[in-house]
């Protein structure tokens, strides 16, 4: 039994002359919110489609919980949910009733309505026109229309895009509640690497369809070696205090210079140094490079 959702073995696709998805090789964990991180144009979109076999992937190269999806297509997608670029409303319905429709198309039980209205947070907006929603509604909408035959897999391209803080807010939540209380895998695309790292368990970076990355978001951390701001009241003199013990300084602005940090005990030793040597010490704080760095450090090197 496989332990991933979706698994990709050196998936490669190509319009036409051009290598859109090269070499990918995806391993989104079962109950994990994988984040997949790239810049426009990277080729998330197209990879999502192919996992949801709209687009059609070479044989043996994509796997949906263990199985081929070419070879098991229907039992594949019965497992999965989704939201690709607007989600498919119809602006003269009713939230309700764009519900109502999906669950006749798919033969589900019409109590299930309810049941997505509530879980999305719109139950006060299920009466009301889908083209009088916001654009969070909207998409809270189409998330309802992924998950209303109760998927195992959830696939959402930019599922945040053009949404007030509010509606982030929104989504993010409803992303780790269906993770935490539902029991739902998540694979969600996004260039926005602040707000992956909000809500990801998992990340892959992809660039001109390559992985650059993949592993836990506590392994990308770690990736990048953290900063020491200091703050002191004489930033020339301590830079100087530390050039002659060899330490590399940075400043920042007039009173903070960041160093590399080392460990615990030499931060201590810093400390004490400048101390020593009367220079104030206001401040030393370790500070972790935010995803926009660290992806901009990965991608500068490939």
């Amino acid at each position: 039994m496989s332990n991933y959702a979706i698994e990709t073995v050196g998936l490669n696709y190509n319009f036409g002359a051009q290598a859109v998805v090269k070499n990918l090789s995806l391993q989104v964990p079962k109950g994990s919110i994988y984040g997949f991180l790239g810049p426009n144009g990277a080729g998330k979109t197209t990879t999502i489609k192919i996992l949801l076999n709209l687009l059609q992937s070479p044989s043996d190269q994509v796997f949906i919980f263990g199985k081929e999806i070419n070879s098991n297509r229907i039992a594949s997608l019965k497992r999965m949910g989704s939201l690709v670029e607007q989600p498919a409303i119809y602006g003269h319905l009713t939230g309700k009733e764009n519900l109502l429709n999906r669950c006749i198309l798919l033969g589900i039980r019409k109590s299930k309505c309810a049941e997505m209205l509530s879980l999305v947070g719109l139950t006060d907006a299920a009466n009301k026109k889908a083209g009088k929603y916001s654009l969070g509604m909207k998409q809270r909408l189409g998330i309802a229309l992924a998950l209303i035959s109760d998927p195992e897999l959830l696939l959402l391209d930019e599922p945040t895009n053009g949404l007030d803080p509010n509606g982030i807010i929104e989504i993010r939540n409803l992303m780790i509640d269906l993770t935490a209380k539902h029991g739902k895998t998540i694979l969600v695309s996004s260039h926005l690497l602040a707000e992956i790292e909000r809500t990801a368990t998992h990340v892959g970076i992809i660039n001109k369809g390559e992985l650059l990355f993949q592993g836990t978001i506590g392994a990308l951390q770690d990736l990048s070696k953290p900063a020491v701001k200091i703050e002191t009241d004489h930033q020339e003199k301590a830079i100087s205090i530390l050039k002659n013990e060899g330490i590399e300084t940075t400043p920042i602005d007039e009173l903070t210079f960041s160093i590399a940090y080392i460990d615990k005990a030499a931060m201590g030793k810093i400390n004490t140094l400048l101390v020593n040597n009367g220079v104030s010490v206001y401040s030393i704080s370790k500070e972790r490079k935010d995803l926009e760095n660290l992806f901009l450090d990965i991608t500068s090197k490939n």
